[in-house]
């Protein structure tokens, strides 16, 4: 292995995405083999230095993050759903604070950002995180505030939203060392002929996840999703998009074949399943964080909703 060989290590948590990993590897095995010399070594690190298992059940054997991270230029954390899980490992947590310390440029993908945050690695800096576990860090640390973006590059601090937003983050990080031009080869190897910006969203428009194109109801119902904790009576929406309380009632009708309360709860609901697989908050933080005037409330209509109580999604987890 060439001296000048950067060692890229990736910190694997148990249910990661593969898609991600590979998205972010194949990438540096492309480029050294192009260049035709070892210009990257990847790395698959873990905490205690045995195999993980990603979400789709392929198993990757890994080093130990105590004997290889001291080597490494760069370490992305890498995972997938539940990362509150890791919260409490304070041997993960001081590790990351040690080589951080030690000038390793530390960077996380898809919710890998959760556990940053969670090591205080991520104060006063601009990030992103995957968009699914976004509303979970916010209500984990009120303080930080992601950016909808596929990736962002903040001095030593690397932040990806997972999926194949990673071949877009490499292209920029290989291009920051090898230049555009071989960057460029790199994409086109993998018929990556459409490189995103890293301001580029993470999710599709708002017409495509609800189905309509009508502008008043679109700005109502991306109202609606950042709006869950404090939900606006029709009145207040009526004046927001500049249109009659009628008319509102008419658009959800046409248009989704909902009432305007039915879908502003559905969203609400939506979020709050999201908040109990995946954050540490009680039933009562989850319920007031979405709306609802007590615990009791929320579950007898997230019951009706998903047929369960919402202890019950939490134990299947």
């Amino acid at each position: 292995m060439a001296s000048d060989t950067y060692r890229m290590g990736f910190l694997l948590i148990s249910n990661f995405a593969l898609m991600s990993y590979a998205s972010a590897t194949e990438p540096l095995r492309a480029a050294n083999l192009l260049s035709g010399v070892d210009l990257y070594e990847v790395i698959p690190l873990s905490v205690d230095g045995l195999a993980v298992t990603s979400s789709s059940g392929m198993a990757i054997d890994c080093k130990a993050l105590s004997t290889e991270g001291d080597e490494c230029h760069t370490i992305f954390m890498c995972a997938g759903g539940g990362p509150q899980d890791w919260m409490g490992n304070d041997t993960l947590i001081s590790a990351l604070r040690r080589l951080s310390r030690q000038g390793v440029r530390i960077g996380a993908i898809s919710s890998g950002s959760f556990l940053l945050a969670a090591a205080g690695l991520l104060e006063n800096r601009d990030f992103t995180i995957h968009w699914e576990h976004a509303p979970v860090l916010r209500e984990t640390f009120p303080h930080l505030v992601p950016r909808q973006a596929r990736y962002v590059l903040d001095g030593d601090r690397i932040t990806c939203g997972g999926g194949i937003a990673p071949l877009d983050m490499m292209h920029a990080l290989i291009a920051e060392r090898m230049g555009s031009h071989f960057a460029r080869r790199v994409s086109d190897w993998y018929l990556h002929a459409a490189v995103a910006e890293p301001t580029a969203p993470q999710r599709g428009s708002a017409a495509e996840r609800f189905g309509t194109h009508h502008p008043a109801l679109l700005a109502i119902l991306e109202k609606m999703e950042v709006t869950v904790e404090k939900p606006l009576p029709r009145a207040a929406m009526a004046a927001f998009a500049g249109i009659s309380e009628r008319h509102i009632d008419r658009l959800f009708a046409n248009e989704l074949g909902s009432g305007f309360l039915e879908t502003y709860r559905t969203i609400r609901l939506s979020h709050a399943r999201r908040l109990i697989e995946q954050s540490p908050l009680s039933i009562s933080e989850i319920a007031f964080a979405t709306g609802f005037s007590s615990a009791a409330h929320f579950s007898n209509v997230y019951g009706r909703a998903y047929g369960e109580a919402p202890r019950a999604t939490r134990k299947k987890l």
